[in-house]
């Protein structure tokens, strides 16, 4: 916007210089010409009178005719052929233009602009048939021009003067309007980032007033939403913990009994076992996305190494074949919460087992600012389509969609990679599989105090 006004008031100055110049000049002009003519007509007149009853003096008539200062007269006498000039020294009929002498010597009386000796000047050609003669007359414009450079100047420091106060008027203006607006899009962003609580202040202007209080409505409404969901997949998931229980309790019991029953029974009770088993695993993925959206738990955050911490978690959980690799030094710590850690590694290889042949690979990559944890796979890879995708609550890979699971565990490793400062996504390996890699922002002891308070 400041480059508009800028620009829009260079073009405004620069159109009204150039109408303001080409005014004033042809004014000037016109003026000098009017007065310049009415002064060589009368001279004229009087070389008529003059020359006419003495034209054997016709040399020291015109040297001492009175022409304007600066200024020049030439007689030009038929009957002698010659011509007679007020200052052979320094002006002659060769300083004219040949255009007017030819004219003007044809019978046509005629007026030019032309310059001598690097000044501006208009000569005027008058017949006096009287006399059989032909009077010029020069005169300078030195003054005019004088007055027009001067004018020029003034204009053009007037456009550089009107430009800046443009851009200084549309900075103003842009700031006083965008103002309310680069408002409402921070807290939109605050508000994108999980601030549900963001709003923005009271208007004085009406308008923006209005906005603002349809912008907080809004927001109002959708924080609202919100919550009575989350509330919901809560409650649901807590009323759901209680019948859960003792069908696992009962699943439990009839495990003992297993042999007793027929085959076909027993294909029956495998399936209520497994289902069972897969509900229970739901209900607790939902229950920890329903604490994580309310931002519920106490963050517990240590100091720790974190390539250390998720090898041993993959050994506490049986994943210790799995082969580890890490760059990140031995006495290289970081201030992290371990829950958040355990949970994203356990998903991680769960999910490489349950769905794509089992993790291949664990890996932890230091950074500067950052730390990467990769688990490859030997499935046969996340299409390009679905990439971003899989990481959304109970969205299924092509690959895994006939396989056990809630699908939220992805979605579940997203909102604590999102918790520690960082972020997932899935690439292809080496070996044509999944490499699911989630950044983990590196903090210091200082840092996590500042965070805390």
């Amino acid at each position: 916007m400041l480059l508009y006004f800028s620009i829009s008031a260079f073009a405004a100055a620069v159109s009204l210089s150039i109408v303001t110049y080409a005014s004033t000049r042809a004014y000037l002009l016109d003026q000098r010409s009017e007065l310049a003519t009415s002064q060589a007509i009368n001279n004229a007149q009087l070389l008529r009178t003059l020359v006419g009853v003495s034209p054997q003096d016709a040399g020291d008539i015109v040297t001492n005719i009175r022409t304007e200062k600066g200024g020049y007269a030439v007689l030009h006498l038929v009957a002698a052929e010659s011509f007679f000039a007020q200052e052979p020294l320094r002006f002659t009929q060769s300083n004219l233009p040949s255009e007017l002498l030819a004219k003007t010597l044809a019978g046509q009386s005629s007026r030019q602009r032309f310059e001598f000796n690097g000044e501006p000047y208009e000569a005027l050609g008058i017949s006096i048939a009287a006399i059989s003669g032909h009077y010029f007359e020069a005169f300078p414009l030195t003054d005019v021009e004088r007055t027009l450079n001067t004018i020029r100047t003034t204009l053009t420091f007037g456009i550089i003067l009107i430009t800046i106060a443009g851009g200084i008027f549309g900075f103003s203006s842009s700031n006083s309007v965008l103002r309310p607006l680069r408002r409402v899009a921070t807290v939109a962003t605050d508000i994108a980032s999980g601030g549900l609580d963001a709003r923005l202040e009271d208007e004085r202007d009406p308008e923006l007033a209005r906005l603002a209080n349809s912008f907080n409505n809004m927001v109002d409404a959708v924080q609202t939403r919100i919550q009575r969901e989350t509330r919901f997949a809560s409650d649901v998931s807590h009323e759901l913990r209680s019948p859960i229980t003792a069908l696992a309790a009962a699943v439990e019991v009839l495990q003992g009994r297993r042999d007793d029953l027929s085959d076909r029974n027993k294909q029956a009770f495998d399936i209520i076992a497994g289902q069972v088993q897969r509900f229970d695993r739901t209900v607790l993925d939902l229950l920890e996305l329903s604490r994580l959206d309310a931002g519920a738990g106490k963050s517990q955050e240590e100091n720790v190494n974190l390539a250390d911490l998720v090898k041993r978690v993959a050994q506490r959980h049986g994943f210790g074949e799995v082969a580890f690799a890490s760059t990140v030094d031995s006495s290289d710590s970081t201030v992290l919460d371990k829950r958040r850690i355990e949970r994203i590694v356990l998903n991680l290889l769960e999910n490489a087992r349950d769905h794509a042949g089992g993790a291949t690979a664990l890996s932890v990559i230091g950074g500067q600012n950052e730390f990467r944890i990769c688990v490859d796979d030997a499935g046969a890879g996340v299409a390009e389509s679905e990439r971003e995708r899989i990481f959304d609550r109970f969205a299924r890979g092509t690959a895994s969609r006939n396989s056990t699971g809630s699908g939220l565990g992805l979605a579940i490793v997203q909102e604590h990679a999102r918790a520690l400062g960082g972020k997932t996504w899935v690439e292809t390996n080496s070996n044509g599989g999944a490499r699911f890699v989630v950044t983990v922002k590196r903090n210091s002891s200082s840092d996590a105090s500042k965070g805390d308070s």
